[in-house]
């Protein structure tokens, strides 16, 4: 009886090295892997990986909306920025008023306008992630993603010296896969907010202090871009109403220290100091 005809009888070459070139594809896939984890491995070892994970990141929240806190604490945040006008503006009002905000900076922005990013920590505010081009993280490749908030992590790093501690998705957009990986690999926490503005659907800067006047409470976060001129035009009078309802101002990694227990350099005398400002007055 004639033995049956393999698929590759006509090419009796493939035949015989069929199960070499499926180990060899087994092998190649394996090693990429193991690439990938040692270059992880090589970034974390030379500095060039963002907070790498640690024990203190263990059983953390993976992201934040408000916080529970003891006392009229709230934070401020700001993002899309350093715009070269309005950031500066911005800086001046609240340098005035003694308040200390969150950035949420933009990479190529920060790259744009390196003077502000390093007044920003100067002033004694605090820099965060914002990714590189403010892209739709929830619609990326997970390497797209690693590439958006490393190259804006290594630009503010470069500028400033200041290692930013968390991100925020541009658009709020990020899937729960996402916010996982994210703190597992950068050690961010993902920021959203609790009080929005809605600077981005009005250019009316007392429909802007109104909701804000209007929706803070203890332990809020408050979403402001200033990219927009409209947002800092609204800002003496939306701070200077902050303030006379009897709120103080922290920035988050402050804001998540008081809320978990933990205390952080300044938080003490930030929480008791009062207002050497007198609403209005700029």
């Amino acid at each position: 009886m004639r033995k049956p005809l393999s698929p590759y009888s006509k090419l009796p070459f493939m035949e015989a090295r069929f199960p070499v070139l499926l180990c060899v594809a087994v092998l190649a896939f394996a090693g990429v892997s193991c690439v990938k984890n040692v270059r992880k491995e090589r970034r974390i070892a030379s500095g060039t990986l963002a907070n790498p994970p640690s024990a203190q990141n263990a059983g953390a929240p993976l992201s934040y909306r408000s916080l529970p806190v003891q006392g009229p604490f709230i934070a401020m945040t700001f993002d899309d920025g350093p715009a070269a006008q309005n950031t500066p503006r911005l800086l001046d009002m609240l340098t005035a008023r003694g308040i200390k905000a969150t950035f949420f900076t933009v990479g190529q922005n920060a790259q744009r306008y390196p003077q502000i990013i390093r007044r920003i920590v100067a002033d004694g505010h605090e820099l965060a992630n914002h990714t590189w081009t403010h892209p739709w993280l929830s619609k990326m490749r997970d390497e797209a993603v690693r590439s958006e908030l490393q190259r804006s992590r290594d630009a503010l790093v470069s500028i400033s010296g200041a290692e930013p501690r968390m991100y925020r998705p541009p658009y709020g957009a990020i899937t729960a896969r996402q916010k996982e990986w994210i703190m597992n690999e950068f050690g961010y926490p993902t920021i959203f907010w609790s009080v929005d503005c809605g600077d981005s659907r009005t250019k009316n800067p007392a429909a802007i202090r109104s909701r804000i006047l209007t929706d803070t409470c203890p332990g809020a976060i408050i979403l402001v871009h200033d990219l927009h001129s409209w947002s800092v035009d609204a800002m003496p009078g939306t701070l200077d109403g902050l303030m006379a309802k009897g709120f103080r101002f922290v920035t988050m990694s402050q804001l998540m220290a008081m809320s978990s227990g933990r205390k952080q350099d300044g938080e003490r005398e930030m929480a008791s100091s009062s207002p050497r400002f007198s609403p209005g007055s700029f």
